[in-house]
């Protein structure tokens, strides 16, 4: 299979932001109050820049790119200020529950990833009325981009796509192979937690599960994981009609190059763009894995140089 990589055409990026305006908006969605970051290019720039909507990762991730469980990566704060120096503005979002997006029903048993890919569509839909912003994009971060591909399968003002570190199979495949390459887990454990899965797959509530599964099956989380397995990110990406970029690193410890490989294969129109040395969060990393994973609290570390290149110089030709 061949992968068709991405021609950047600047010849020279640089990555130290201008100055940017940003400023807090909030937006009335079924059952929740969404809380985002409308950040826009200061100084010379067109009457109404391209904008894209940035969609963060899974768990408790805020609109920055900040995670309590993995550290204060600042990976969407990041990549905002730099597409907002070379002319691109951006909307960065707290997901439902998160940061400072709240719910009418916090019960976790009442959210679904429904919700989210919801979400994403209305902050399109508000971001194309605005009338200082020009043409939309949106940009997804892992499990942010199934979000992406989820959310434009309807009628959107999107006119492109980026995917960012986005993995290739849904979430039920994920769960097995990485509990299954896991040679610290028994195999009675794997079976359950197979079964757990088929039984999700069929709509159906798994009341007992073991402890050591309870983190990721517990019956409060079962609704989130049944509506979320309905997704497949080979099958959606197919549909996509728009013109899209898929970047991954290669010292991702989270998504594999293969993911990649497989969504450019399912979409022959996508550009894809490997990022050598290139770790989750989207910062040069060391091959040490407990040195790549130290990076997630470094807020100091640059987004890689390539890696942005590809994306600005994508975005400014798709959204002229």
């Amino acid at each position: 299979m061949r992968i068709r990589v991405l021609l950047t055409l600047t010849a020279a990026l640089t990555l130290v932001p201008a100055r940017a305006a940003s400023r807090e908006v909030t937006l009335e969605v079924p059952g929740a109050r969404l809380a985002a970051t409308l950040q826009t290019p200061d100084g010379p720039q067109p009457v109404r820049p391209p904008v894209v909507l940035i969609i963060a990762g899974s768990g408790p991730t805020d609109r920055n790119g900040d995670n309590p469980a993995s550290g204060p990566a600042g990976t969407y704060r990041k990549l905002a200020a730099n597409l907002a120096a070379h002319g691109i503005a951006s909307l960065r979002y707290d997901k439902r529950g998160i940061g400072a997006s709240t719910l009418a029903d916090p019960r976790e048993e009442a959210q679904s990833f429904d919700d989210f890919v919801n979400d994403a569509r209305a902050w399109l839909t508000w971001l194309s009325q605005q009338p200082d912003l020009g043409p939309v994009g949106v940009i997804g971060h892992s499990e942010g981009g199934l979000i992406a591909l989820a959310a434009l399968q309807q009628a959107t003002p999107a006119r492109a796509l980026v995917l960012l570190a986005a993995p290739s199979e849904n979430i039920g495949a994920t769960i097995r192979r990485q509990l299954a390459q896991n040679p610290a887990n028994p195999p009675e454990i794997v079976q359950e937690a197979n079964a757990i899965l088929d039984a999700l797959g069929r709509g159906e509530t798994v009341m007992n599960v073991s402890p050591v599964l309870a983190p990721l099956f517990r019956p409060s989380v079962q609704p989130y994981l049944r509506s979320s397995l309905r997704y497949d990110p080979q099958r959606l990406i197919a549909a996509i009609n728009i013109p899209t970029l898929i970047v991954q690193g290669d010292r991702d410890l989270q998504v594999r190059v293969e993911d990649a490989r497989q969504l450019a294969a399912a979409q022959p129109a996508a550009h894809t763009h490997l990022a050598p040395g290139v770790n989750h969060v989207l910062v040069p990393a060391p091959l040490d894995p407990a040195g790549n994973v130290a990076t997630y609290a470094n807020a100091d570390l640059p987004i890689e140089r390539g890696l942005l290149r590809a994306v600005v110089d994508f975005l400014k030709a798709a959204l002229r």
